[in-house]
This record gives C-alpha cells, structure tokens and sequence, in this order.
C-alpha cells in the first residue's frame, strides 16, 4: 500500500471519502467575483456544492466587488455573504428598485449604476464562520476570528477577535496582543504544507513557541 501524503490534495472537491457533506470550496466556485484560498471547506448537512448560488447572495457577472475567502477557513452550514449589489437608493423618496423588473422602467436602469458599495468583502486565513452567521457587504474579518452562531456582522472584525450578536460585538480576543502580533507575524497558512503538516499538534493544542 502507498505511503498517505501529507495532506489532502487542495484540488479534492470532497476531503473526506464516503462524506458528502465537507467539501473543499476552491475547485466548486465558477464566478469570477470569488476567489477562495486553499483548504477553505463548507460543511452543510444538504447539497454544500451550491454554496455558489446560495450562500453568496446577490453577486452577478460583471460587478466589481469580490468576495475573498482566505486559506485554511472552516465554513458552518448556512453561513451567508451579502454582495453589495442587494443595495437600494435611498436618496429619493422611494428606496423601490423599478427599473430591474423590466419593461419601460428598464429604460432608468442607470439609476442604478451607482449604488452605495463598501468595497470587497474579505475573510481572512484561519477564519471561523458558524453556524447560520451573516457577512454583510465590505466587511473584513481578521486572520484567526471566530464568527458565532447567527451572528450578523455589518464592520469589520480584528485579527484573532471572537465575535457574537445582531449586530455583532467583539465578546473577547482569543490571545492577549503580544501573541496576536507573533502569530500575524508568523503567518502559519502561508508557510509550505510539509511546514504545516508536521506542526499540527502545536497548531491544533500548543504554544506559540512551538511554531518556531
């Protein structure tokens, strides 16, 4: 029998054999207004290979936000980014969006050419996202951050910081600053997969010293 490799290949749409449910989301995303980085995985209990078309909502062909998924990211079933394009007017008296439902009020579609837009969403690498947790447009969410359960995030989230609520607050940093600095310093998902693979352990259940 051949020697296991040291990690999953990246490439893998689904990691796990005989489990249908975690998939890698890199070799599935088509659209080009998102990019996800290495060994990113969706887990959902029913078709995680639509994450495309249902977790990312409102994106289209031609926009120019993006959403940028770093490496390393755990994505809970139900975790919903919204695209900036689901932004109405609301500089008029009417925040209703007559000229996308067609005939002649398709004639004002440049009203809405220059809706409001925050930028791209980014979620960095090592990244937690649970269970049903909601990214609104533009917002960056920090390496190493713990996004909670249903927790509806509309600013941006710090390095290493876990955040919980509607709308969500920082409930506590995971490290104290000092160590936050070294691990963004050391920049563990950047590192060669051989690197990554024999610090496990250390990665998973030590201290920052045994990443050295």
């Amino acid at each position: 029998m051949p020697a296991l490799p040291h990690a999953p290949d990246p490439a893998t749409r689904y990691p796990l054999p005989g489990n249908a449910e975690v998939i890698f989301l890199k070799p599935f995303i088509t659209a080009p207004y998102i990019e996800v980085g290495d060994f990113s995985y969706y887990h959902a209990a029913e078709n995680p290979e639509a994450f495309e078309r249902t977790n990312v909502r409102y994106g289209h062909v031609g926009m120019k936000e993006k959403l940028v998924i770093g490496r390393f990211c755990a994505i809970a079933e139900g975790a919903t980014f919204i695209m900036s394009p689901a932004n109405h007017r609301m500089d008029g008296p009417s925040t209703f969006p007559f000229p996308i439902l067609g005939g002649r009020w398709a004639d004002h579609m440049g009203l809405l050419m220059d809706l409001p837009s925050r930028g791209d969403t980014v979620i960095g690498h090592d990244v937690w996202l649970g269970f049903q947790s909601l990214i609104m447009p533009g917002v960056k969410v920090g390496h190493g951050a713990i996004v909670a359960t249903r927790a509806v995030v509309t600013r941006d989230v710090p390095p290493y910081a876990i955040v919980a609520g509607n709308p969500a607050r920082v409930a506590r940093h995971r490290f104290d600053e000092a160590t936050i600095a070294r691990l963004l310093e050391i920049a563990w998902w950047d590192r060669p997969i051989d690197w990554i693979s024999a610090r496990i352990p250390a990665l998973m259940a030590g201290e920052i010293a045994d990443l050295a």
